[in-house]
């Protein structure tokens, strides 16, 4: 049986000599990385654990694209440009046709945002996986709520205003609908709610269209209600949301129905779309910008001054407000059960607006930490 060194060389050591800012890669105690003149580096970790966020018996090449797409995430929320990761594998034993398929997963989306594996380690235990991603930013040193925020090129929660637009990109929802499809034994991995789930886009070009257009942004891993908090609280504004322009996609109504739909828009997760706030003079700026990627993005709200009450995000349906349902995912909420190796959850570490109700939905919220631990304010 292989040992960990020999396997990390089999699967995961490549020739970095043309990576930008390498200067050392695995081999040493340390990768030793140099950021690009005028840059900063923007950082981020997430783990990923088997029976929690994603299932254990998924196609290893769906886990090795997943593990590393919610990290790209983070930076496609930040308008980061993607550089290095880090990658730490626990494995309960070695299965190498199981490490080939997470490896060529792992590498192809890897390879498609140009991002360097410059580290990381193998170690035995239950399955977990932990990826930190490093990228790039433009050094920008003036506060966020500075009159000309917009057009730093850097996407952060703090930087919404008053009258802003509310957008979202692509289709939010599929993911939860793909989770609810794996649990009840759908395996056919085109189905176009399965892929979203096990092998979700992220953003990156995206955020690197819109960085210099958006006040605001982040990206939907609990839910477009429980992430949209984020951005009130960061920014001091409240948010309204309208019920009628969320964008629902054809094959997640049929599949959940146009009320399960929408619940799975506002809190399902899983869907690493981003969620923005911008200006709406910039707003046919930004649809041109995300035309060439062929990528949608759909207004649902305006942000608004909180007033006296604390920032929250309010649902509306035609201008009069209704009680919210369902509330996203946290990992340590008395109200969220724990899971087993059986059955997975969506899950994260954010809290819905003060609009929630008071129980879960049952469907969780999302497949990594959010971006709390690096790159956020």
């Amino acid at each position: 049986m292989p040992g960990e060194f020999e396997l990390i060389a089999r699967y995961f050591q490549r020739d970095l000599s043309g990576a930008p800012g390498v200067l050392l890669g695995p081999g040493d105690d340390c990768a030793l990385l140099a950021a690009s003149d005028g840059m900063q580096m923007a950082v981020s970790v997430d783990t990923s654990v088997a029976g929690v966020h994603f299932p254990p018996d998924a196609p290893a090449a769906s886990i090795g694209h997943r593990a590393l797409a919610v990290n790209l995430s983070d930076l496609a929320a930040m308008g980061a440009t993607p550089r290095w990761a880090l990658l730490a594998l626990t494995l309960p034993d070695v299965d190498e046709d199981w490490l080939h398929g997470f490896a060529a997963g792992f590498h192809a989306l890897a390879d498609r945002y140009g991002i360097a594996l410059v580290g990381g380690d193998v170690t035995r235990g239950p399955l977990s996986i932990t990826i930190t991603v490093h990228g790039e930013l433009p050094c920008v040193l003036e506060p966020a709520q500075q009159a000309d925020s917009v057009t730093r090129p850097i996407l952060r929660r703090d930087g919404a205003r008053e009258g802003d637009l509310i957008a979202v990109t692509g289709l939010p929802g599929l993911a939860h609908a793909g989770l609810k499809a794996w649990q009840e034994g759908v395996r056919d991995v085109l189905n176009p709610c399965l892929a979203a789930y096990l092998r979700p886009e992220p953003r990156v070009d995206a955020g690197l269209a819109l960085r210099e257009l958006a006040s605001a942004g982040l990206d939907v891993s609990d839910g477009v209600m429980g992430d949209l908090a984020h951005i009130c609280r960061a920014s001091q504004l409240s948010a309204a949301l309208e019920l009628g322009e969320l964008p629902l996609a054809p094959e997640l109504v049929t599949a959940l129905g146009e009320q399960g739909a929408r619940e799975a828009v506002l809190n399902g997760g899983d869907d690493y779309e981003l969620l923005l706030t911008l200006p709406e003079e910039n707003l046919e700026a930004a649809r041109l910008a995300l035309r060439s990627l062929n990528l949608s993005m759909n207004v649902i709200g305006r942000m608004q001054a909180a007033g006296s009450d604390a920032p929250r995000v309010m649902l509306m349906d035609n201008g009069v407000e209704q009680a919210a349902t369902g509330q996203s995912w946290q990992h340590f909420s008395a109200s969220q059960a724990s899971v087993t190796q059986g059955s997975v959850t969506q899950g994260s570490d954010t809290q819905v607006s003060a609009t929630q109700a008071s129980g879960p939905d049952g469907s969780g919220g999302d497949a990594s930490s959010s971006n709390a631990n690096g790159v956020a304010p």
